[in-house]
């Protein structure tokens, strides 16, 4: 009779667990990962519209008639383009690329396309890959875009050795969208790691700017390296949220949703501290821009605000159930809402009346907020114990960053990264 008793309450309570679930994903929204973020500038953000705009560019056959028509400011100059690989030039080994060098801002780029459908070796990079398989400088990254990054690294040194003695004002910056941007990010973290190669250029000299960036490495990479890489999400944008493996959703591609969905289950039901003890899981990397412009409950598009952090825990652990997932990834949508992010802080800047030694004082100000808050976010990773926290390595660790004081607490790390974004919002309105 007690058994006959207990399966009723047993399916109750199964149905609440399930409802209670449901719940949780719908209220969920994009705006929740960043929340407790800072607001962005327009110094900072600035190359982010013009570097989508370079991406843009190796689509185009060619630059003098371009398919996409670019917009007043960020447009192209094919006499400053310096190479253009296809997929024939790579052996469908890596996407194809171009090397640009932007006169106007000081700046040499390297610009990756994202996914190819239509290109099986573009499977085949992403394909290659388990967790765990390639470990690299104390952390995990993804293997097939690892070798893609050596083979471009491997062909364009000589040039970019030259073009960076050749301007030894300028900054070298990789950029690519998706597929693109995990590659870009495997070649900031190599080209830190091999300056020789590169006539032994500063490391701040390096940047990074993944554009909806594919989880390509583990969580001390993401935030050891978030002084050179920086990552810009739109909205809902699923892949910088998916952590399942790469090989499982496109070699699942007739059942993904239930791959998804099992998934989305899964890290909804694991605890934080969980996810931050495996060293072998892949997050988005370095520093996180978040573009904001619709908010739940309410349609239609809001003016974009730009919110940006060095997370540790909560970096888009979560999938957002929005029709908007797989729009936001595109990144003909990112260019433009990033343009419109822009065009208001520079309105505002504007209004402001900003004299230009205040905004130099101001861009200061704000490269030593972005310090501090790189080693909060250091000192929080050890505090956390995330794996291979102290793995020695020339590059820096989280424990040399800070030195006997990486050893505060998680609670004073946290107020740390609160006082810089109550400075920077405080600063912004």
């Amino acid at each position: 009779m007690s058994i006959i008793c207990g399966v009723p309450l047993l399916e109750c309570v199964y149905c609440l667990a399930c409802a209670r679930w449901a719940w949780k994903r719908c209220l969920l929204t994009a705006g929740h990962d960043s929340e407790t973020w800072g607001l962005a500038n327009a110094e900072e953000f600035e190359p982010v519209p013009r570097l989508c705009r370079y991406i843009l560019a190796v689509y185009e056959d060619d630059l003098r008639n371009p398919l996409w028509e670019p917009s007043e400011g960020y447009g192209i100059n094919p006499d400053w383009l310096v190479l253009k690989k296809t997929y024939e030039d790579t052996g469908g080994r890596a996407p194809p690329y171009i090397l640009y060098v932007d006169h106007g801002h000081a700046d040499i780029v390297l610009a990756i396309r994202g996914l190819n459908l239509a290109k099986e070796s573009d499977y085949q990079m992403l394909l290659d890959n388990k967790l765990g398989q390639k470990k690299f400088d104390g952390g995990y990254v993804h293997n097939g875009l690892l070798k893609a990054a050596e083979l471009v690294l491997e062909s364009e040194f000589e040039i970019l050795k030259g073009l960076v003695e050749k301007y030894p004002n300028y900054t070298l910056t990789f950029t690519g969208h998706s597929l693109g941007s995990g590659v870009a990010a495997m070649l900031a973290l190599m080209a830190v790691q091999n300056k020789d190669k590169l006539a032994n250029i500063d490391r701040n000299r390096i940047r990074c700017y993944a554009i909806a960036p594919a989880r390509c490495m583990s969580l001390n990479l993401a935030v050891r390296y978030a002084d050179v890489i920086n990552s810009v999400v739109l909205q809902d944008d699923f892949l910088p949220r998916t952590a399942t493996p790469l090989e499982d959703i496109f070699k699942s591609l007739f059942c993904l949703p239930c791959i998804l969905c099992l998934r989305c289950m899964r890290d909804t039901c694991m605890s934080e501290e969980k996810m931050l003890k495996d060293p072998r899981r892949l997050y988005a990397p370095g520093r996180l821009y978040h573009i904001v412009e619709r908010k739940p409950f309410r349609c239609g598009r809001f003016p974009p605000v730009v919110r940006t952090a060095v997370p540790v825990d909560g970096r888009f652990e979560h999938i957002v159930l929005s029709c908007n997932a797989t729009s936001d990834h595109a990144i003909v949508w990112i260019e433009r809402e990033a343009q419109r992010a822009l065009h208001l802080m520079h309105e505002k800047d504007h209004d402001m009346q900003i004299p230009e030694k205040q905004r130099m004082e101001r861009q200061e100000t704000l490269q030593r907020e972005h310090t501090q808050e790189y080693k909060a976010a250091l000192q929080r990773a050890v505090t956390l114990s995330v794996p291979h926290a102290f793995t020695p390595s020339q590059y820096g660790t989280f424990d040399e960053e800070e030195g006997d004081s990486s050893q505060g607490s998680s609670k004073e790390s946290s107020v740390l990264s609160s006082k810089n974004d109550k400075k920077r919002e405080n600063r912004d309105d």
